[in-house]
């Protein structure tokens, strides 16, 4: 009986410890995939979505990189929300800190390389583009659960703090905030702008039912089957 239940202790473990591996590389793939994702949105010059609008708009008031503004900006919203609701913190909210603003700059530049000029349709096509993968990554982030956003955990706190106040209406406030000062400051807004604030989420769902969910349980699934 005490072989059995350490043999099972055991598989519960690695079973765990394969689960949190998954979970890791999710939210890392999500994050890197993001980033790419706002490359190609840049590109597009359709607009941003609301915080890239907020992030761009204020980044022309710097001279520094993209990159490395994105990063200060979210560690000192990052400081807010450790004395705010540090319970939104985790490996997430660190790893987009340092990822999404790089990578969004890395693949602007190969996008620019590649395109200087790019034509009506192209802008289109890169506009979807960024729109499915954003989705993609998007779902990876969250089915992973590993931390939200540092943007994402401004508007959950409010809703948490506030509870007759409804995320949804929240998350409009904090948009149409970030949107008219990125505006007004210079940053693109268009028509993606609009698609990211209103309607991507039915195709996160398909993704997360479709390819996140079924990642995150596979390891589970192949045990079974065993």
């Amino acid at each position: 009986m005490d072989s059995n239940n350490r043999i099972n202790s055991s598989s519960n473990k690695s079973g765990d410890s394969g689960l949190m591996k998954r979970r890791v590389l999710m939210t890392l793939a999500g994050i890197i995939i993001c980033g790419l994702s706002v490359g190609f949105f840049t590109h597009s010059s359709l607009g941003l979505d609301p915080f890239q609008v907020f992030a761009h708009g204020t980044w022309t008031l710097t001279p520094l990189g993209y990159g490395t503004y994105y990063m200060l900006l979210c560690a000192a919203f990052l400081v807010v929300i450790f004395f705010w609701n540090r319970k939104k913190i985790g490996l997430g909210t660190v790893l987009n800190l340092f990822g999404v603003g790089y990578m969004a700059e890395l693949m602007g530049w190969i996008l620019t390389k590649l395109d200087p000029s790019p034509s009506l349709p192209v802008r289109f096509l890169s506009l979807v583009v960024g729109i499915v993968v954003m989705c993609f990554a998007a779902s990876l982030y969250f089915t992973a659960d590993l931390g939200v956003s540092i943007y994402d955990a401004i508007a959950l706190t409010i809703s948490e703090r506030h509870p007759r106040l409804q995320f949804r209406f929240i998350r409009i406030a904090t948009d149409s905030i970030c949107v008219l000062i990125g505006w007004l400051l210079g940053a693109n807004v268009g028509i993606g702008t609009l698609i990211t604030a209103f309607f991507m989420g039915p195709l996160i769902a398909w993704f997360n039912k479709t390819v996140a969910i079924p990642l995150l349980n596979s390891g589970g699934e192949n045990k079974s089957a065993r």
